[in-house]
């Protein structure tokens, strides 16, 4: 159901793991030598750190959907937002392990920096806590018109 806010912040969600997954989220540039050069770390550049955002995309995307069923939407929007702590966190960490490897291959000076998108994780965390917030309201609004009755 559209109308309902909890559809629009797991929209918001899915919309922001796409962007995680599409853009750079961190840019390096060194020298090796006297030979400068970039490297940059997306989603792409790790099978698992991929894997999980489409994953955490899918499961934002068909919890839209199950409207009628708010348990089970409740339920999948909370492993859902584990699931993107979880991908924020290794992300981070595959970022470290990129800027060490490129130490390790003899590169010097290296300046490493975040880019815009390297935050959005932190918006699908939220969007995701405000979805479920709002599925746990309506759960609890359904639950005392029925005891009215």
């Amino acid at each position: 159901m559209i109308q309902r806010i909890q559809s629009l912040w797991l929209l918001l969600a899915a919309i922001a793991g796409v962007a995680v997954a599409r853009f750079d989220l961190w840019k390096a540039t060194f020298t090796k030598g006297n030979v400068a050069g970039a490297d940059t770390f997306n989603a792409t550049s790790n099978y698992l750190v991929f894997i999980l955002l489409i994953i955490g995309i899918l499961l934002s995307a068909v919890c839209i959907f199950l409207y009628k069923n708010r348990k089970l939407q409740f339920r999948l929007t909370v492993l859902n937002l584990f699931l993107s702590i979880g991908i924020m966190i290794l992300i981070y960490l595959k970022i470290g392990d990129s800027a060490q490897k490129l130490a390790a291959d003899g590169a010097t000076a290296i300046r490493g920096s975040y880019l815009i998108p390297a935050f959005l994780p932190v918006v699908m965390i939220v969007c995701l806590f405000l979805a479920a917030r709002g599925i746990y309201k309506d759960e609890k609004l359904i639950k005392s018109l029925d005891r009215l009755r």
